[in-house]
């Protein structure tokens, strides 16, 4: 059995060749999926924990500071937070070029959040590190555009125009 090892284009399917086999054989396709599914995947998990609390008790992931100006307890904040990351985990499954950046700016949020919490700095770096893994995901999609991609930045680009 040959493999097809000639290089492969950029964004649309080139002629001839599916999108399973290019994930087999584009380094590129395969990261972007990669970083897809996992910022698709954990956000949504994450965010239904929030209500069921088994892989933690995320009541103590809010610092006291923003606990005291958020309305209600930080049990109820957290079932708010679990529904944000819900859509966020929603928003790259449909639109990963724009749910990259959604993702990214919530992880810009719990970094400042785990910031004000002594001993969470280790959580904030490695929060960071998703942070860049969630940009490098918005802007590989712009190379693999989904449908619902296309229809919103066909929109924009209307209103912009009007």
């Amino acid at each position: 059995m040959t493999h097809n090892t000639a290089p492969v284009t950029r964004g649309a399917t080139p002629a001839g060749i599916s999108p399973a086999d290019r994930l087999k054989v584009d380094p590129t396709f395969q990261a972007f999926w990669l970083l897809r599914i996992g910022f698709t995947v954990a956000p949504i998990l994450f965010g239904i924990d929030k209500y069921f609390h088994v892989l933690t008790n995320w009541d103590l992931y809010l610092a006291p500071r923003l606990d005291r100006i958020v309305p209600g307890t930080a049990h109820q904040a957290m079932y708010v937070v679990g529904i944000i990351e819900i859509v966020a985990g929603l928003s790259v499954l449909l639109m990963p070029r724009f749910g990259g950046y959604i993702v990214a700016a919530w992880l810009a949020g719990i970094i400042v959040n785990l910031l004000l919490i002594p001993g969470f700095y280790d959580i904030a770096l490695r929060d960071f590190g998703l942070l860049l893994a969630a940009l490098t995901l918005a802007r590989l999609a712009t190379a693999f555009p989904s449908a619902l991609d296309a229809r919103v930045l066909l929109t924009i680009r209307r209103s912009h125009q009007a």
